[in-house]
């Protein structure tokens, strides 16, 4: 029997942190994309969240400035079976090569830094999807936004996994619960 997409996904090659598959489902249920969608994943790391993407829409960038990183991306997508990815060996705040973006996620430390860029890569309407680890990180991206950009919405995924069967229900006594923000804004 094959093996699916999320038992493969578990045996990837990992390099720097991931996006978890928790926050990629945030990120899918909270942007307008569909099977139609060209998007951009920077700071892509080891390919996680470029991975999720790549299953639901037409094409996927994905950018990081490090090329040993964006190798073991390129070998775990050939493992995923996944063929409709675009590597590039860029750095986002030096510019964006592709336009009319309909996403853009952003995974780096400093991402207000790009938002120039990203205005001038996404279409009309396009959404950003940026991951932060820390709230100080948020306030100051919104802070930058400026009035290209229109806030949707900020949110904290903290999910809680539970025991379950026939003598209780609890939750899980350990578990992965915050693991960052993620910002949700869209082009004016």
């Amino acid at each position: 029997m094959e093996e699916r997409f999320l038992e493969k996904l578990k045996k990837i090659k990992r390099g720097p942190a991931i996006i978890l598959q928790k926050d990629a489902g945030v990120i899918l249920a909270n942007t307008s994309i569909d099977k139609n969608s060209v998007v951009l994943d920077a700071g892509s790391g080891c390919g996680v969240l470029t991975a999720n993407l790549a299953r639901f829409v037409k094409k996927v960038y994905s950018y990081d400035n490090r090329k040993e990183f964006l190798e073991i991306a390129k070998e775990n997508a050939k493992m995923l079976g996944l063929k409709n990815i675009v590597f590039r060996n860029k750095d986002i705040f030096e510019n964006i090569k592709d336009k009319n973006l309909d996403l853009i996620t952003l995974d780096l430390k400093d991402s207000w830094r790009a938002l120039e860029n990203c205005k001038k890569a996404l279409k009309e309407n396009g959404e950003l999807a940026v991951y932060f680890p820390n709230i100080t990180q948020v306030h100051e991206f919104v802070n930058k936004l400026g009035e290209d950009f229109k806030l949707l919405k900020v949110i904290e995924d903290i999910q809680r996994e539970w025991i379950v069967d026939e003598r209780r229900a609890r939750p899980e006594n350990i578990g992965i619960l915050h693991t960052g923000f993620l910002v949700f804004v869209k082009k004016n």
